[in-house]
C-alpha cells in the first residue's frame, strides 16, 4: 500500500492537536503530536505515539514524565512552533504542573509519569500514569486532513 494513501486515510478522522512537553537537562522540550487519547479510568492512564525519528522521544525516556497540553483554537501558533513550522524564536513562558513545563492557556494540561513502553513499527508508545489536571474553558484546536480547523458554532435544529 502507498504511504501516501495510508496518510491521507488517516488525515480523515479529525483529531484535537496537543503539544507534549517534558523537562530534560533543566529545560524545557516540546514536540506538537495529535497520536494521543485516554486508555483507563482505573488507574488513570493515558497513551501517546512518538515516531522513533523524533527528537523528543529520548528526551521524554530520559525524564520518564510528559505532559499533554491540549490546544485551544487560538494556540495554532504553539502548534506550528513545536512543529518545527516557524522560525520564531522567541522564548515560551512556561507555566507548570506537577514539575512539568505545560504551555499557558491550553484548554488542558495533563502531567504524568511514563509506567510501560512498546515499540510498534516506527513509533514508541508511552503509556503515563496521570499525576496531575489543570482545564481551561474554550474551543479546541482541530486538524482535518492535513489543515488546522476550529469548531463551528452550533445552530438549532428545528
Amino acid at each position: 500500500m502507498d504511504d501516501r494513501l495510508f496518510r491521507d486515510a488517516m488525515g480523515k478522522f479529525t483529531t484535537g492537536v496537543t503539544v507534549l512537553t517534558t523537562e530534560f537537562e533543566n529545560e524545557p522540550a516540546g514536540m506538537t503530536a495529535n497520536a494521543f487519547m485516554s486508555v483507563s479510568l482505573t488507574p488513570k492512564l493515558v497513551v501517546v505515539s512518538i515516531g522513533h525519528k523524533a527528537r523528543f522521544l529520548e528526551k521524554v525516556k530520559v525524564s520518564q514524565k510528559f505532559a499533554v497540553n491540549i490546544l485551544a483554537a487560538d494556540q495554532e501558533n504553539y502548534s506550528r512552533m513545536f512543529a518545527g513550522q516557524l522560525k520564531d524564536d522567541s522564548k515560551i513562558e512556561f507555566a507548570e504542573l506537577a514539575g512539568l513545563p505545560v504551555v499557558p492557556n491550553a484548554l488542558a494540561q495533563v502531567s504524568c509519569k511514563v509506567v510501560a513502553e512498546h515499540i510498534e513499527g516506527d513509533h514508541t508508545l508511552l503509556i503515563g500514569e496521570v499525576l496531575d489536571i489543570r482545564l481551561e474553558e474554550g474551543n479546541p484546536l482541530i486538524f482535518f486532513s492535513g489543515q488546522y480547523h476550529a469548531l463551528a458554532e452550533k445552530t438549532a435544529v428545528l
